[in-house]
C-alpha cells in the first residue's frame, strides 16, 4: 500500500486500514465461573480464528513447590519444550501415562538438564511416584491463543486482532475431562468482556481425580472433532 503524501491521503490510508481490519485489535477479558456462579481458577480458554497467529514461546516450566505442581494447570502450544524444576528440598519422580505424552523423570533434585517435548495436542496428567497426592495438568493445544484463569477466574488477552473466534473451555473437573465448546465471539476495535460457565464435578478425597490414563488422548480428539462439526 502506497504511503500517504497529504492529510487527505493520510485520512484515506487510515480509513482503508480500518475497513480492511488490518491493524485493528482490542482487549478481551473472560470471566470463568462454575455452575453456582463462583469464580473458577485453573480453567483453560483457547481461541481459534482466521487472524495471523501471535508469536508465542515454545518453552515453559512446570515447577514443584511444597509437594505440589506449580502451576496446577499449565497451557502450552503443541511443540513446546517443558522443564520440570524441583524447588523442594526433597526428591520427586515425575511421570505421565497420558496418551499425548508418556514419560518419566526418575528421582531427582534441582532441574533436569533436558526438557520434555510436548509434540501432540491433548491433556497430560502429571503424577509423582513418591507423593500420590501430587497432580498437575498440561493442556497442549494447536489453537494460537490460550490462557489459564487466575484465582478470580479471569483471563485477559490484551491485543486480539479483529475477527471472529471459536472458543474452547476446559477444567480438570469437567465431566470425563473433555474440552467444552464455548461458542463464538466477535472482536472489533472495542474491548470485550464476557462470562463463561463451566459445570464441574466436586472433588472426592476417596476417588482419583482423573479417569483412566488411556482415555485422555481419545477424549481430547473426540471433543475437537465434535466442536469442528
Amino acid at each position: 500500500m502506497a504511503r500517504p503524501t497529504s492529510l487527505t491521503g493520510l485520512f484515506l490510508f487510515v480509513a482503508c486500514l480500518l475497513s480492511s481490519g488490518l491493524g485493528v485489535a482490542a482487549g478481551f477479558q473472560a470471566e470463568i465461573v462454575d455452575q453456582d456462579g463462583k469464580p473458577l481458577p485453573n480453567a483453560v480458554l483457547t481461541l481459534q480464528g482466521d487472524a495471523p497467529p501471535p508469536i508465542f514461546s515454545l518453552k515453559a516450566d512446570m515447577d514443584q513447590r511444597d509437594k505440589q505442581y506449580a502451576p496446577h494447570v499449565l497451557a502450552v502450544h503443541t511443540g513446546t519444550q517443558i522443564r520440570f524444576p524441583n524447588s523442594d528440598n526433597i526428591r520427586h519422580q515425575v511421570y505421565s501415562f497420558s496418551a499425548p505424552k508418556r514419560f518419566e523423570l526418575r528421582l531427582y533434585e534441582g532441574t533436569p538438564s533436558d526438557p520434555v517435548l510436548f509434540d501432540k495436542p491433548g491433556i497430560v496428567v502429571l503424577g509423582c511416584n513418591i507423593h500420590d497426592w501430587m497432580l498437575g495438568y498440561v493442556y497442549v493445544t494447536d489453537d494460537p491463543w490460550f490462557a489459564v484463569s487466575d484465582k478470580k477466574g479471569l483471563i485477559r488477552f490484551d491485543k486480539l486482532p479483529a475477527g471472529r473466534y471459536h472458543i474452547t473451555l476446559w477444567h480438570p473437573q469437567v465431566a470425563d475431562m473433555l474440552p467444552q465448546p464455548g461458542g463464538e465471539i466477535g472482536v472489533s476495535a472495542t474491548d470485550l468482556k464476557q462470562r463463561f460457565s463451566l459445570s464441574i464435578q466436586p472433588l472426592s478425597p476417596d476417588e482419583p481425580t482423573a479417569p483412566a490414563p488411556s482415555a485422555f488422548g481419545d477424549a481430547f480428539n473426540k471433543a475437537v472433532s465434535e466442536t469442528a462439526k
